[in-house]
């Protein structure tokens, strides 16, 4: 059974910072996971002390990537959940987003995929 070519983890990021910086969202790298296979969570922060850390999955249903919330609440507690998701998994990747109307660009352009 084949599957489809997949792009890898350090070439999406760098892909999606690029992005982001085009659209003048800041945005950083908090934790550098495996080059090739890492998982990505991306923490949206609205600089309100609120967050939320978004996780790609897979949808059963349509065989489609999409992106949904890990965790969403007060910051401090986004980042507890983000502290356990780095212990247990040491190749993830960790991107941060700072942008008060929660534009993230994940689903748009192939992003979610």
């Amino acid at each position: 059974m084949a599957t489809d070519p997949r792009l890898t983890a350090d070439f999406w990021v760098r892909a999606y910072l690029r992005r982001l910086e085009l659209a003048n969202i800041p945005a950083y790298v908090t934790r550098k996971g495996d080059p090739t296979a890492g998982a990505i969570l991306v923490k949206l922060a609205t600089l309100d002390g609120q967050a939320r850390a978004l996780q790609r999955s897979f949808d059963l249903m349509s065989g489609n990537r999409t992106w949904v919330t890990l965790a969403e609440g007060p910051e401090a507690e986004v980042d507890a959940t983000l502290a356990r998701q780095r212990r247990n998994d040491p190749d993830l990747w960790i991107i941060e987003i700072e942008s008060r109307d929660g534009t993230t660009l994940l689903d748009q352009d192939g992003l979610s995929a």
